[in-house]
């Protein structure tokens, strides 16, 4: 899973995409990239770390341009280097920028028509290349004098029919507008958003709606399951209608990986947590346990944790403090660096568990490291029992 963000207006977009970008941390710490079109080329900058490290003001200046798009990476396909991250840009068969957040499970089919059908050999294992030298592939046979919006959006929808798995994409199409599309099924969050200004709209496209928070966007719509949505260079925008198939959003974006202050398929995540919390709660009963108090594995736990303790009527605690310097142990690819990040980045407090029953919530089990570090932190701490 991954952080993206498209702008397009009639004003220069760097600085809202670094805050866009930034917004979106906690979706990937490995890499960060920015690709701008200043009507006439492509201007791109990205590089391993944090958004903050990546875009100093020497990267920022010439990221000129009223459109761009932008990603932060959590690995998921590839090794966890700067050529692998994103933005990509091809001149095949024009000037195209692309990012995407997703999987695609059928990799080596895709790769292989790519080479027989359209002669084009992907030059590295990332998943977007497929998604991008498909769709420019199928523009190429268009009349590339004349694209149009229907030409566009046959060509999105054969790269969704081919192209299997998760993804939600967004895309410059250089000196003709700003594309986004999602797989068939809306796997991947991706949500627009608009702010009139005196020179016109701005659109924008992100993976979560905290981004227009920051921004003073207004939330306009979901991109969904197979939709695609383009703006074209006067700001109109255009649509592909969405399937009709049933939806399979991912859950992991409630439970664990979108920020408590999104809204995501039309839900705030917060009170879809604090909702979840209610839902344990029952089956805390059931169980016949009596918890002393509930305490949240810090940060994303706490909505979920307050809800458990509302509904069971016993009172809920800060009783462990996260290195805030520490990074996410899901987003590290490695077991040995996922336990290390959980040693240094939870410490309980003593004098509030000590010789007391502690319900623990957590946003989701991945692996099991965080959770056997935490019961085992919290034993030595002098908890009675631990119920997790």
């Amino acid at each position: 899973m991954c952080g993206i963000v498209g702008f397009h207006g009639p004003e220069r977009v760097v600085g809202d995409m670094i805050i866009g970008l930034t917004a979106l941390q906690h979706r990937g710490q490995d890499a960060a990239g920015i690709a701008t079109f200043d009507g006439d080329a492509f201007h791109l900058h990205k590089g391993q770390g944090l958004v903050n490290d990546v875009f100093r003001p020497k990267h920022t200046k010439k990221l000129t341009g009223n459109t761009g798009i932008g990603h932060v990476r959590y690995t998921t396909q590839g090794a966890n280097d700067s050529d692998l991250a994103q933005p990509f840009t091809t001149s095949y068969p024009f000037g195209l920028a692309m990012v995407h957040n997703g999987n695609v499970i059928n990799f080596r089919d895709v790769a292989k028509l790519l080479h027989e059908k359209y002669h084009v050999l992907p030059k590295t294992t990332n998943d977007l290349e497929l998604i991008m030298y498909t769709f420019a592939s199928e523009l190429r046979v268009k009349d590339l004098d004349r694209i149009s919006v229907v030409d566009i959006f046959d060509a999105v929808e054969t790269t969704q029919e081919l192209v299997k798995g998760a993804y939600a994409t967004v895309t410059i199409i250089a000196g003709h507008g700003l594309l986004a599309f999602t797989d068939p099924l809306g796997i991947r969050p991706l949500v627009m958003g608009r702010r009139d200004t005196p020179d016109g709209p701005v659109y924008a496209f992100a993976s979560e709606s905290t981004c227009f928070d920051y921004l003073d966007f207004e939330f306009v719509a979901d991109v969904g399951p197979g939709q695609a949505v383009f703006i074209d260079n006067n700001y109109q925008v255009h649509y592909k209608n969405q399937n009709t198939v049933p939806k399979a959003f991912c859950v992991f974006e409630q439970i664990y990986f979108a920020r408590e202050d999104s809204t995501i398929h039309g839900r705030l995540v917060a009170r879809e947590r604090v909702r979840l919390g209610k839902i344990i709660a029952r089956k805390v009963v059931d169980a016949g346990l009596k918890p002393d108090m509930v305490i949240d594995v810090p940060s994303s736990g706490y909505f979920s944790a307050s809800g458990l303790a509302e509904a069971i009527g016993v009172p809920y605690r800060r009783a462990m403090v996260k290195n805030n310097h520490m990074g996410r142990s899901f987003i590290v690819p490695t077991q040995a660096g996922r336990e290390d990040v959980v040693k240094k980045k939870l410490n309980p407090i003593r004098a509030f568990v000590e010789g007391k029953k502690v319900a623990v919530v957590d946003d989701s089990i991945v692996r099991g490291t965080t959770s056997r570090r935490i019961v085992r932190l919290l034993r030595e701490a002098g908890a009675a029992e631990v119920y997790f």
